[in-house]
């Protein structure tokens, strides 16, 4: 009798620890339908959307940061990526999000190659098919270095009115290493990447927004937009002063990036005071919900 209930109770099990089984194979298969098509340079390849994140996740953001803050940066970059589908393929370049492969890796992390791309692995399989959505729909999910101590809004920068990347607090960047760096230029440079006239310079018509970033400034009665300044003299972000030196012209910058969405910096900082990477992407990214694609 307990043979037979023995037999039984295996046959009961069976079809679940096939179950169980299949789970995981379709876990880790479930998006190798999905190809993208990287264009690096010049150069196009073909990976799957987990290694393409995986690559994606070792460039944008520090392996050494919170665990949290990693799951928050491969959400927002498989988001990003979402943006560029067509007929089951993302068509991107590698200026769109930055990519390094394996060997770049290797390279970059040396003797802790390893550690590193497996904790990057992991983050990316943890969060596998995850997406940040707004009104149902896939969202923008702009993100970049560190802030000035506010996120912007993105139609100072993209032109866009997206109702989910508003203003945030994000004062914590102050805090960080390198949040103010002074740039030095020859009067010839300045002048020369600017294309005007070197002999003589009269910076007028400085316009900020509410976070302090510059909208637009005239230079010798010539109008710039202030992220088209920034790219010009690639300027670390829009918050700047310039100061007009004998020999020299000295730009401060605050911050890092373009300042829309999420602060990587400001995600780790989040992370280590205990924030999950729900409530990391919850607080730069206004009114969304994070789903399955």
């Amino acid at each position: 009798m307990k043979n037979k209930l023995l037999v039984l109770c295996i046959i009961l099990l069976v079809p679940l620890a096939v179950f169980t089984k299949n789970e995981e194979k379709e876990f880790e298969n479930e998006q190798r339908d999905v190809i993208v098509n990287l264009i690096d340079k010049d150069t196009e390849v073909k990976l799957s959307l987990n290694d393409y994140l995986i690559g994606v996740v070792g460039c944008e953001m520090p392996a050494s940061f919170n665990i949290e803050a990693l799951k928050a940066q491969a959400i927002a970059s498989r988001t990003f990526a979402y943006n560029y589908l067509k007929d089951n393929e993302i068509n991107i370049s590698s200026k769109a999000q930055c990519f390094i492969d394996d060997v770049q890796m290797k390279n970059k992390w040396l003797d802790e190659y390893n550690k590193y791309y497996n904790k990057i692995k992991s983050v990316v399989l943890s969060t596998n098919n995850l997406v940040i959505k707004y009104d149902n729909r896939i969202i923008k999910s702009y993100y970049y270095a560190m802030s000035n101590g506010k996120t912007s809004n993105a139609m100072p920068v993209f032109n866009e009115d997206l109702p989910y990347l508003s203003v945030v607090d994000s004062s914590f960047d102050e805090n960080l290493n390198n949040f103010e760096v002074t740039t030095s230029f020859t009067y010839y440079n300045f002048c020369n990447l600017l294309n005007i006239n070197p002999c003589s310079i009269n910076i007028s018509d400085i316009k900020r927004d509410d976070t302090n970033r510059v909208i637009s400034l005239s230079i010798n009665n010539k109008e710039y937009q202030g992220t088209n300044f920034r790219t010009m003299l690639s300027l670390r972000s829009t918050d700047f002063i310039i100061e007009k030196k004998e020999d020299e012209i000295l730009i401060t910058t605050k911050g890092y990036g373009h300042g829309v969405g999420m602060s990587q910096y400001g995600a780790n900082y989040l992370a280590n005071q205990g924030n999950t990477y729900e409530e990391i992407i919850n607080y730069y990214y206004k009114n969304v919900s994070i789903e399955n694609f």
